[in-house]
């Protein structure tokens, strides 16, 4: 039986509030909020958020995003089998937050721009962005003069070989770019995390609209 919040004999943190509790209506607020923005339609997209360094809080499978309870949140911890009702998309979230112990937040959309930009820009491998005021909305860019590097991954039903091909890819510099918080899944949308929910909810609206940004350059440009 998949193991969802229990709420008991957590650690509490500021306000009194459980660890696992806070872990869980992050998950819940991060999914309402793509919903009401498009970017996770027909029960897509997927929502996760550290509790500590062994466990997650993230979204079961085939879950409506705009209406999630807690009992649509798995407590799934780093290391181990997935929960049953998990999505196998899951394991992009573990193997991620197992190898960055500094990352509180990691969340994923369908949202329209990032969605076909992925599938334009595949052959390339990244998409480089450079000349948005909006980029310095991302962790580490203090200028619109920097270039930021968005890895692009062809979609893959093996998850566990795409989870490694993403986890190589990641561990390599981005040479003179600054490494975005996120990559694109070609015809699949966007990952983006952050240290917190809020810089991972930041991240991923400031991606998609400079994905958004970009498509609508290259209409114009020859």
């Amino acid at each position: 039986m998949a193991q969802t919040s229990s709420l008991k004999s957590e650690p509490l943190v500021a306000g009194g509030e459980s660890a696992e509790a806070k872990a869980v209506a992050g998950v819940i607020a991060a999914g309402r909020a793509s919903a009401a923005r498009h970017w996770v339609p027909a029960t897509s997209g997927n929502f996760s958020v550290r509790i500590n360094a062994r466990t997650i809080a993230i979204t079961r499978s085939g879950v409506d995003k705009g209406n999630l309870l807690a009992s649509d949140i798995l407590i799934q911890p780093l290391g181990e089998k997935l929960l049953p009702g998990s999505s196998a998309e899951a394991e992009l979230h573990t193997a991620l937050y197992s190898e960055r112990p500094e990352l509180g937040a990691i969340f994923h959309v369908h949202s329209p721009a990032a969605t076909v930009l992925s599938r334009l820009a595949l052959a390339e491998g990244s998409l480089r962005l450079t000349g948005w005021e909006l980029q310095k909305a991302l962790v580490g860019v203090r200028t619109h003069e920097a270039t930021v590097d968005v890895p692009v991954f062809a979609n893959d039903q093996d998850i566990s070989a795409l989870s490694g091909r993403v986890l190589a890819r990641l561990a390599q510099p981005a040479g003179d770019a600054i490494a975005a918080p996120g990559y694109l899944l070609a015809g699949h949308g966007v990952y983006a995390w952050g240290a917190t929910e809020s810089d991972a909810a930041r991240h991923l609206e400031a991606l998609e609209t400079l994905f958004a940004f970009e498509l609508s350059y290259r209409r114009f440009t020859p």
